[in-house]
């Protein structure tokens, strides 16, 4: 295994609750997840990121952790974790685990012991409780990134932050107990062999309770956390940082990747930016702007389990991110989006740096906007009294095999239902499909791995509309114009996200030559 692999890596999340079911409860589990191994190998990804797989009550589908130590017994043992990290370097696929630093669980241990211990307790000062304002007022006027207030009263008078779920009380970083208790939850993983850390809502530990408006976000005081995590990391082989920061200043979050803190960091602004040339170029110029001064790889991401699948987002007239787009009765053209996401698929593909590629992405799967309001389990759908419909529709359970739902994902009826028009879209139907984004994935994850190395990035000349640029011999054009475009000279075509007309390149298509 390679020095320094998350340089150029393909790493692949899974939400396990909704990858494959290898129980028969209707919920995704590690032996669903051992089971499909040899399909992630033959999709050629070099890692895997795990969303959380801990104990949990699932307030926030798992980011509400009550034992860091342990497997949620939905998903497994600890045995089976330690089985499938070990089965997955088999396959020289490594394995990221999501570890949730500013918040814990309202059932974890440390939280029920704060509020028997009362006020002014150590135990109360692992999180962050005030007295309110007046008997029936919260410390601040602070709200939830969720919806609704972030202070919630407890029985004694005083109130606890969450900036998220009031399942999510959060932890207070200024005490030195929390700095050491992850530490060890980080030992505790790597010396199982874990590769990868990635840290969510990175940004956001550390609170200015006294500042007038919400201070929470990008406070000096995070790095010297990340400087104590890459301490530890560097204590292993070959193990690696990767943050959730979502930041506007990209000069700020840059100062995350210098070379005493973490190695990688998820690029969110590429994923918002809507499909138009000048905004992804301008998005690419600037990752790359950040990046390469500090020796940090860039990384490109077109979804997650936090927003809005491709298919489904560049099928709109806005393409740019909002959770709030999450609405019924949204005007949305699936075959548009379909062409744009291939086409959005081996332009990321062909970027220099690391890729992360969204459990189903590669199967093309679109939202599912027509979930009941009675199965949306995502907190923000209840604290935004239903304005927000949440997250619940890029996590739907995927689909694997068959005509009829669960569509081989399980033998039991899944967490979430499945549309019955997913039949084309499963595993099976595309695998030999030449034309499927399955395949498209499959070659493109290939022809990466062998044709891109570590080549820069070098921009050509175009017309308006049109990307184009070289990595090695490898040139990468996408046509965003409404029209079919020629190409450049060229002596092979690698692989085209759209067939060419006459030679012309389609619009909303992109082209490897070489």
């Amino acid at each position: 295994m390679a020095d320094e692999w998350w340089r150029g890596a393909a790493i692949y999340q899974v939400y396990l609750r909704s990858f494959a079911d290898g129980n028969g409860d209707g919920i995704g589990d590690l032996a669903g997840l051992r089971q499909k191994l040899p399909y992630l190998a033959e999709l050629g990804i070099d890692a895997i990121w795990l969303n959380p797989w801990y104990p949990s009550p699932m307030a926030d589908g798992g980011y509400d952790v009550a034992d860091y130590r342990a497997i949620d017994p939905a998903f497994g043992t600890l045995a089976e974790a330690e089985a499938y990290i070990a089965e997955a370097h088999a396959l020289n696929i490594r394995t990221i685990i999501d570890i949730v630093p500013n918040h814990g669980s309202d059932q974890q241990d440390w939280f029920v012991l704060a509020l028997q211990s009362g006020p002014g307790s150590p135990e109360r000062d692992r999180f962050i409780f005030r007295p309110g304002r007046q008997p029936d007022r919260p410390p601040n006027d602070w709200q939830s990134i969720f919806n609704g207030p972030a202070w919630t009263q407890v029985e004694d008078g005083e109130w606890y932050l969450h900036l998220f779920a009031p399942e999510q009380p959060d932890f207070n970083w200024r005490n030195a107990e929390v700095v050491e208790e992850f530490h060890d939850i980080l030992r505790f993983w790597l010396d199982r062999g874990v590769d990868g850390i990635r840290i969510d809502s990175a940004a956001v530990l550390f609170k200015d309770l006294d500042s007038v408006e919400e201070s929470y976000t990008d406070h000096d005081e995070v790095h010297e956390i990340y400087r104590g995590w890459r301490r530890i990391t560097d204590g292993y082989d070959d193990r690696f940082l990767v943050g959730e920061m979502w930041m506007p200043d990209q000069e700020r979050f840059a100062l995350y990747l210098r070379p005493d803190e973490m190695q990688t960091a998820f690029n969110f602004d590429f994923l918002s930016r809507p499909w138009q040339a000048d905004e992804l170029k301008a998005s690419i110029d600037l990752t790359l702007t950040t990046h390469v001064p500090i020796g940090a790889p860039p990384t490109w991401v077109l979804s997650n389990h936090d927003v809005t699948r491709p298919v489904t987002k560049y099928g709109r007239p806005d393409t740019s991110f909002s959770h709030q787009d999450r609405k019924h009765g949204m005007q949305t053209d699936l075959v548009l989006g379909e062409r744009r996401a291939r086409a959005a698929a081996l332009l990321a593909m062909a970027l220099p740096g690391g890729l992360y590629v969204y459990q189903g992405e590669e199967l093309g799967l679109p939202e599912v906007e027509d979930l009941p309001d009675e199965l949306l389990q995502d907190p923000i759908f209840t604290r935004s009294k239903g304005t927000d419909r949440g997250r619940d529709g890029c996590r739907v359970p995927l689909p694997w095999s068959g005509k009829e739902p669960p569509f081989g994902f399980g033998t039991d009826t899944p967490w979430l239902p499945q549309p019955r028009d997913w039949k084309n879209l499963t595993v099976e139907s595309q695998h030999d499909d030449q034309n499927s984004m399955l395949t498209l994935y499959r070659t493109g994850l290939k022809l990466r791995r062998t044709h891109l190395g570590d080549g820069t990035l070098r921009w050509l000349d175009t017309p308006p509309d049109v990307l184009a640029f070289s990595r090695e011999s490898l040139i990468c054009v996408t046509n965003l114009t409404p029209e079919p475009i020629e190409l450049p000279p060229y002596d092979e075509l690698l692989l085209a996200s759209s067939p060419l007309d006459d030679g012309l390149l389609a619009s909303d298509s992109t082209a490897w030559i070489r």
